[in-house]
């Protein structure tokens, strides 16, 4: 493909929305579906539409998903042309500061894109969930003789748009209002933030912004831009989940527990690739009782486990039970344990006889203790 591609996975606002599971991560390593982080999605969408350089811009509690991507492999990046690029914030002699915002973050990074070749450049978002072919957008993109083209989706009106950027377009396609978050919607039309656009275009877009102190891709380029440069979107009509609240987190995990959603994503072409870790498979021991969940390698499972998903390396013990849940990696449940509408955070250890449930919504259980020995 005739295009590069850069993965804002910095975090930003999204990192407080997340509460205290962005505390040990970024929003880009959240735990998806058992074994997969949500930037696996965008990565695997990247190799799948043969874009063979790029470029992951991360900042906040980058740990782990520094860890995640040390090994390109996984994806197909590793290779003697492109590759898999991870950049952070970096203290020179020009600039000191952290990333101020999505245009600031490239803006940092512009050397990149200026040493690179391919004329055209697809930016997404690390922490969304979806399947899409990056090469029918740029198609679509030629073809419209677009300055820069911005997925869509449109929802419906028992949707919540209002925490997305808005955009209204006319007969053609082309955008002629773009709100970011409005405190009403005038459209159910929301931009996925995934955007295509020429490289060289790109450069001189982000240098002006970085000249005049300007920091955010979407308020500074894209609203900003609208009236003067032909913007166009091109809409989606499959799957898509943004992860930005605890209750998105929530609804993306569940979402997979419904078999059209498992198939779409694991049993149809294009593949999802993530990161393998070398574990035995999940084992349930007499009496135990699995219904409707996803159940990760490496767990050991007693009791009883319903409309829940599992992930890495947990141990449910005897006489647990577990209800409309997300059990995240490493986790010890001790016996005689009730886990109902919660997201139990990883490596926690949960005491014999404990009893957590979510009354008004998701509770989000993290235990601050050692490991007992059960």
């Amino acid at each position: 493909m005739r295009a590069m591609g850069i993965i804002l996975a910095g975090g930003g606002a999204k990192q407080s929305r997340m509460g205290e599971l962005a505390g040990r991560r970024a929003v880009a390593a959240m735990p998806i579906a058992g074994s997969y982080r949500s930037i696996d999605f965008s990565l695997s969408n990247m190799t799948n539409s043969h874009i063979q350089k790029v470029a992951v811009l991360t900042q906040d509690n980058a740990r782990s998903l520094n860890e995640h991507l040390s090994s390109s492999k996984w994806w197909d990046f590793g290779r003697k042309q492109g590759g898999l690029y991870v950049f952070t914030p970096t203290r020179t002699a020009e600039n000191s500061d952290w990333y101020r915002g999505t245009a600031d973050s490239i803006a940092q990074n512009l050397e990149f894109l200026k040493d690179s070749h391919e004329p055209y450049v697809v930016i997404a978002s690390g922490d969304c969930v979806y399947k899409m072919d990056y090469n029918k957008v740029l198609e679509y993109h030629i073809e419209k003789k677009a300055d820069i083209t911005v997925v869509c989706k449109e929802f419906g009106n028992d949707v919540n748009v209002e925490r997305f950027g808005c955009v209204k377009m006319d007969e053609d396609g082309r955008i002629r209002e773009f709100e970011e978050k409005p405190v009403k919607a005038n459209s159910h039309t929301i931009s996925c933030g995934i955007y295509v656009i020429r490289r060289r275009q790109l450069i001189e877009m982000i240098e002006k912004a970085a000249g005049e102190g300007r920091y955010d891709f979407v308020n500074d380029i894209l609203i900003r831009y609208k009236d003067l440069k032909r913007i166009y979107a091109y809409k989606m009509t499959d799957y898509w989940k943004n992860i930005s609240t605890v209750q998105d987190y929530y609804d993306t995990n569940m979402d997979f527990l419904k078999p059209d959603i498992r198939n779409y994503f694991f049993k149809q072409y294009p593949d999802i690739y993530s990161k393998i870790d070398d574990l035995p498979p999940a084992k349930y021991n007499v009496g135990v009782q699995v219904r409707n969940s996803l159940i990760s390698s490496g767990s050991i499972i007693n009791g009883e486990v319903e409309n829940s998903v599992i992930f890495k390396k947990v141990f449910v013990g005897n006489n647990c039970t577990i209800k409309n849940s997300i059990i995240l990696n490493d986790v010890y449940i001790g016996d005689n344990t009730h886990i109902e509408n919660c997201i139990v955070e990883s490596r926690d250890t949960i005491r014999a006889n404990s009893f957590h449930k979510g009354e008004d919504g998701i509770k989000v259980v993290v235990e601050k203790n050692e490991r007992y020995v059960i």
